[in-house]
């Protein structure tokens, strides 16, 4: 307890006791260590907790008349036999055995010169932050961190013995109501360094009044879920502070009943949040004290970047701001100076972005064994990498795609992805949390935020983008101390990424070398599998055409049955309109694009508006006909740069309009009969005949009023002889559309 360095404690989700697990007595021998001598031994309560929020998938499949995914391999596999798509296990050992290349790491040779420790960043922005002297990162327990007695109880019924360095730093400092920056290794209890300061000072809020006072922003439902779950264990043993969740996929009715009870705490994904705030009656976030952005960097990458400006605009400017993340990005950084007063930077662990005990690895994948990279990752799975395993796939259709390989290969999987219901999506994690499944494959919706128990591997199916996604992946094991493997696949293609993310991270890597015969192998049992993947994958699409077409009749039913009552609620509104959601995304196109336009920063966005700011006041100090001579002269431009678009756009239409086809044929009709009286020329109606040579050089408006003379003058002869003769000549004006 007296050590200076942090050892990090075995934290409560790792040692749960399950009633069907049977080591039992090792589990207690392990905790016993843990808890002080003579101190009977407890069972630690798990803080997360998915099956509680929505029905389950079997009661959902039924309600919508579809079937899983499981089952209709399951289904296949009984129909053609296991035997013909899967060897035996037996036959899979034998094979294992004979194997003459067992898979084996190697030092990862190519990179190991290039590795570079990464620096420190943001020097610049030292002068915002506010200074962080005294501050310590390291606390015997929690109960020198000042908590309130029922909080105490809770940590100690999760089996927090020991608080972590970013909730040591951070609890003092929430607790007095300072804005904080903080960014910790990945698995370091970032929500605890926020909870509990949030749950202590609601202790001491004003109970007569209710109201929203807490407002937890995160990017991923999962994750809001997650937390909407640890905050409830945390004030299990205060009776009176009431958690709402207002995410997407679940029911509307139910969150806007829930957001009029006015809760003390709302955790919420911005685009829900802002529709209930704009379109539910008697709920708005006038007393908010507390703002807190959960992995702001991933907020920011999604797009939610006008959700939260427009969030902060409803919000009080008298609040609490804490703003968390495991990396920080000039983004980031250009929110906290909109959204933090003041703030307090706080980084636990600076000097490396991820746990000394995690074992990464590189897997080759040469272009000619590009279509083998399914081969590859089950060869991996069945021999080195066999139980809790994330694999990161790059889309959900290959997500998909290999949930249904790994479940006709035997294997125990979910699959986690924007494809599923959240009902599945909750279902899955609760499966691989409780261990029934072995892998769950995902897409980047599992890589932020989510602690699920004991990962021991995180392989990478398809290379990360950057190197954020990279650490946010391989952070989901190795956590709070414990060991954990990061395998990731690379191309041909991803050397070059790969390359940037050892020079940046400076970490060792090491190569894998899968064995050729188990790639051969499970190579040709994919290729017996692709009529099954088939047959599924149809099945899935009659499933959803009906589903379709039921809700569409459905949809129908319901506005001939309840037609009034429909057109009678108002109208839903949203921040954006269409046009600007289209404008945005436009934008974002021609960025995925790469075009070549530079984008502004915005340092010289605000230099460029104090340089019109000065510009102005210079104006407004000139005397008045010089302040006219430049208004005059600015209209002047406006005027021509208008007229030029409008030429423009005339160019660009093709054909031409009917008043100036009426105007060029009285022309040629005019200059045709001047030229017969005067016995000059012939008529011809011929096409390429040329314009004389002195109305190129004129002007239209010239033409016009010369038209216009010889017209008027014409007239004047014919009364003064008093003979009546039609005119060929008509003027512009007479084919002008009325």
């Amino acid at each position: 307890m007296g050590d200076l360095e942090f050892a990090f404690e075995p934290p409560s989700d790792e040692d749960i006791d399950y009633e069907d697990v049977s080591s039992g007595g090792e589990d207690e021998e392990e905790n016993s260590d843990v808890e002080e001598k003579g101190k009977s031994k407890k069972k630690t309560q798990s803080p997360w907790d998915f099956s509680s929020y929505t029905e389950s998938v079997a009661e959902e499949h039924a309600r919508r008349s579809t079937t899983s995914i499981d089952e209709k391999i399951s289904k296949l596999i009984q129909q053609r036999g296991h035997a013909e798509i899967v060897p035996e296990k037996d036959e899979v050992d034998e094979d294992d055995s004979s194997d003459s290349e067992p898979d084996r790491q190697e030092d990862f040779r190519p990179e190991e010169d290039d590795e570079v420790p990464t620096t420190a960043g943001g020097g610049d922005n030292r002068s915002f932050f506010a200074k962080a002297d005294g501050v310590s990162f390291h606390a015997n327990s929690f109960m020198d961190l000042h908590l309130s007695r029922p909080l105490l109880r809770a940590c100690e019924a999760l089996g927090y013995t020991k608080p972590t360095p970013i909730q040591a730093a951070c609890i003092p400092l929430a607790l007095t109501g300072r804005d904080i920056c903080g960014s910790a290794v990945t698995g370091s209890g970032k929500t605890a360094a926020f909870a509990l300061p949030t749950l202590e000072r609601l202790l001491f809020r004003p109970k007569h009044r209710p109201a929203i006072r807490v407002l937890i922003l995160t990017p991923t439902r999962e994750l809001a879920v997650q937390i909407h779950s640890m905050i409830g264990k945390l004030a299990q043993f205060v009776t009176d502070i009431r958690c709402c969740l207002v995410l997407g996929g679940l029911s509307m009715k139910a969150q806007e009943s829930a957001l009029r009870s006015m809760p003390d705490i709302v955790v919420a994904t911005p685009g829900r949040i802002i529709d209930h705030l704009r379109n539910s009656m008697s709920v708005d976030l006038d007393d908010l004290a507390v703002l807190i952005l959960d992995e702001a960097d991933r907020l920011l990458e999604l797009g939610f970047e006008a959700e939260i400006r427009e969030l902060v605009r409803l919000c009080p400017k008298r609040r609490q701001t804490m703003l968390f993340s495991a990396t920080m990005t000039e983004q980031v950084d250009e929110l906290i100076k909109l959204l933090l007063n003041k703030p307090l930077r706080l980084s636990a662990d600076p000097t490396t972005k991820r746990p000394s005990t995690l074992t990464e690895e590189v897997v080759r994948i040469r272009r000619m064994r590009e279509g083998n990279q399914e081969a590859v990752l089950i060869a991996l799975c069945s021999k080195t990498f066999t139980s809790k395993v994330i694999i990161f796939s790059g889309t959900k259709q290959a997500a998909h795609r290999l949930k249904i390989l790994f479940g006709l290969a035997g294997f125990k999987a979910a699959e986690l992805h924007g494809n599923l219901t959240q009902a599945q999506r909750l279902d899955a994690l609760e499966l691989f949390r409780r261990q029934e499944v072995d892998f769950l494959i995902a897409t980047n919706v599992a890589a932020r935020g989510l602690d699920i128990i004991g990962v021991q591997t995180v392989i990478n199916y398809e290379c990360p983008r950057d190197l954020t996604s990279y650490v946010h992946r391989v952070g989901r094991t190795a956590r709070a101390g414990r060991e954990g493997y990061a395998v990731t696949f690379v191309t041909d293609n991803d050397r070059s990424l790969l390359k940037a993310i050892v020079k940046r991270a400076g970490s060792k890597l090491k190569s894998r070398i899968v064995a050729e015969q188990s790639i051969t192998k499970w190579s040709q049992i994919i290729e017996q599998m692709e009529d099954q993947v088939a047959e599924i994958l149809r099945e899935e699409r009659e499933e959803m055409a009906l589903r379709k077409a039921e809700m569409e009749a459905d949809k129908a039913e319901n506005m001939i049955t309840h037609r009034d009552e429909i057109f009678s609620r108002p109208k839903r509104t949203w921040f954006v309109t269409e046009k600007e959601k289209k404008l945005v995304a436009k934008a974002g196109k021609e960025a995925e694009k790469g075009s070549k336009k530079r984008v502004m920063s915005a340092e010289e966005a605000e230099e460029r508006k104090k340089k019109e700011k000065k510009k102005r006041e210079h104006e407004k100090n000139l005397p008045r006909k010089k302040r006219r001579k430049l208004e005059a002269s600015r209209e002047m431009l406006e005027d021509q740069a208008e007229n030029e678009g409008n030429n423009k756009n005339k160019k660009e239409k093709s054909g031409i309009s009917l008043v100036d086809l009426a105007y060029r044929r009285a022309k040629a009709a005019k200059g045709a009969k001047k030229a017969a009286d005067a016995g000059k020329a012939v008529r011809t109606n011929k096409k390429g005949a040329k314009k004389p040579s002195s109305h190129s050089s004129k002007s239209r408006p010239e033409e016009m009023k010369e038209l216009f003379q010889s017209d008027m003058s014409e007239k004047k002869q014919k009364r003064s002889s008093g003979v009546k003769k039609s005119s060929s000549f008509k003027s512009k004006s007479r084919y002008k559309r009325r």
